[in-house]
């Protein structure tokens, strides 16, 4: 979800890599779980998301659709899909009785992430069709939103620690590739006057990346990146 204000308003200023050294935690968060709260749509989920929440739970995305725990809605003209806050008191369909997250071992990117923010650096223009134009990025830093966690007493933390991603390197170009995949759906989805055809990006996208179970014996990154040449050849995007 692009949030359209300068860093200048969110943030300290400053962009750090994954060995940055930032102030976010309260000695590694101590379950306050306001951030798992009164999120709206706002939390949503990638497809290695997806992978790991079939894990912690044994349903399938299409199951965990069925029953509540995540939503579908559009974001920047893609349908893609969130957490659930529950109507009763705002909280995350996962966030328990005590206030703590029942499948932390296999939280979203994005619950990982808070209260750290990503700043992509576009450098290229990528062009379908003749005459559809969009930014590539190539690269990515990290910025602390300042004003998000109200939590006391922060921390020094490194954010490779924070985020406790195993082999980040590998994640995060799965990032990247994931981000410029979205920007370009965008911008094909913006320039379609076809309204069955926009149906069809978001169908196409929902199944392969979404819907369609990941072999959970077999390396992720592989099998994501087999779906995403499949499906830029089907969308013509390069």
């Amino acid at each position: 979800m692009k949030r359209h204000v300068s860093l200048e308003e969110i943030s300290d200023g400053h962009l750090y890599d994954a060995q940055g050294v930032v102030k976010v935690g309260c000695g590694g968060c101590r379950g306050c779980s306001y951030c798992c709260r009164d999120m709206g749509e706002s939390a949503i989920l990638d497809p290695l998301d997806l992978m790991r929440m079939e894990q912690a739970t044994g349903l399938s995305p299409k199951v965990l659709l069925e029953e509540g725990k995540i939503e579908l809605n559009v974001v920047d003209g893609v349908v893609l899909p969130n957490l659930r806050m529950r109507e009763e008191d705002g909280a995350c369909v996962f966030l328990n009785r005590e206030g703590r997250c029942d499948i932390h071992a296999f939280r979203p990117g994005i619950c990982r992430l808070f209260p750290l923010g990503r700043l992509y650096h576009e450098t290229k223009k990528s062009v379908v069709g003749g005459n559809i134009e969009w930014d590539t990025a190539d690269s990515f830093q990290y910025f602390v939103q300042i004003y998000e966690c109200p939590a006391p007493n922060k921390t020094k933390v490194r954010i490779r620690k924070w985020l406790e991603q195993p082999d980040l390197p590998r994640y995060e170009a799965y990032i990247l590739a994931w981000h410029n995949f979205l920007e370009h759906a965008e911008t094909r989805i913006k320039y379609e006057t076809d309204d069955l055809i926009i149906r069809n990006i978001n169908l196409l996208i929902l199944e392969v990346f979404f819907m369609k179970p990941y072999d959970q014996e077999e390396d992720f990154y592989v099998q994501f990146e087999e779906r995403l040449a499949t499906t830029k050849d089907v969308l013509e995007i390069s």
